[in-house]
């Protein structure tokens, strides 16, 4: 997920920082009262700490369900999220260095900054060396995880698609209309904070040649929700199948394949200009086409085996 800057100026707004009733963002939910001020609170960060808390307690009870200890599940969770929210960071960092000036900037994410495929490299990286040292096998855990990652993905996007980040590419005057009016993102009027539009207006205005003042964007894809519509069918087949797994790294590696091919096609209906290049392809697609083929020839090898040496899959009563 990447934020854009801009809309980090949002610090001391109140009721959605003025935006049309009818519009579909909603980046401030409510502010708390401080000491220091009204503090906003951003619905991507209210819908992190949802997938956050879920997530946990979806791993929780799979993982024992797999014949995992809970104190060990849950000290694999924090050190996947605390690593996964570190990759997040990095990958947003490496592929913006030009927006920051400092390394004292790297750990300011009141500017925002989070990359969904860093995020998922970093922690898939810190539950494999954990899971080493606590000899346990990280396949099993990434089966346990894998509905977890895809309600994660779910809650996310949706919290990308009220925060107004990873819009879409312009639809056509053909489209209909209940599609348009999902992609609608407003003008911000509050100049007082130095806002001067959301990420979608900023860039048609910059980019397309939108009146700088149009109420609304051009109307977009509404990428995120696509996306969370697909997260959310995911989890629903992770929950499915998970009992029916023939083989340890079938879910998470599966999953890995799955989603990496719809990211790749799916990044060609987006537009935000913060998605970063390489090679000629977006981050995401560029890391996709690196982790597809190798969970893809994973996912064989291990079917093969799984085949050939058929050995019961641990579905049973959680252990304590």
């Amino acid at each position: 997920m990447r934020i854009a800057r801009q809309a980090a100026l949002f610090a001391g707004l109140t009721k959605h920082a003025g935006l049309p009733h009818d519009c579909p963002m909603h980046p401030v939910l409510f502010e708390l009262p401080t000491p220091w001020g009204p503090q906003p609170i951003y619905s991507y960060g209210v819908m992190l700490g949802v997938s956050l808390i879920l997530g946990w307690q979806v791993m929780m009870m799979l993982g024992k369900r797999a014949g995992l200890a809970g104190n060990l599940l849950a000290d694999l969770y924090l050190t996947a999220a605390i690593t996964g929210l570190i990759g997040a960071r990095a990958l947003y960092v490496w592929t913006h260095g030009e927006e920051f000036t400092s390394v004292g900037q790297w750990f300011d994410l009141r500017g925002g900054g989070l990359v969904a495929y860093g995020g998922f490299i970093g922690g898939f990286l810190g539950a494999a060396v954990h899971a080493r040292f606590a000899k346990v096998s990280l396949l099993r855990v990434g089966d346990a995880a894998t509905p977890a990652i895809t309600l994660g993905l779910f809650f996310t996007r949706l919290g990308c698609y009220l925060y107004g980040c990873d819009f879409g590419t312009r639809l056509s005057e053909s489209a209909p209309g209940w599609l348009a009016m999902l992609g609608r993102f407003p003008r911000w009027d509050e100049t007082q904070h130095g806002l001067r539009g959301s990420p979608a207006f900023l860039h048609h205005v910059n980019s397309y040649g939108l009146a700088r003042d149009a109420e609304f964007a051009f109307p977009v894809h509404p990428v995120q929700l696509y996306e969370g519509a697909f997260g959310l069918a995911l989890a629903v087949l992770a929950f499915k199948l998970y009992r029916r797994k023939q083989f340890d790294g079938q879910l998470f590696l599966g999953f890995t394949v799955v989603y990496g091919v719809a990211r790749f096609l799916l990044e060609y209906l987006r537009d935000d200009p913060e998605r970063g290049d390489v090679a000629g392809f977006s981050t995401s697609q560029f890391i996709s086409l690196v982790l597809v083929p190798v969970a893809a020839v994973g996912y064989s090898v291990l079917r093969k085996r799984a085949r050939e040496n058929p050995e019961p899959m641990p579905h049973g009563e959680p252990s304590r």
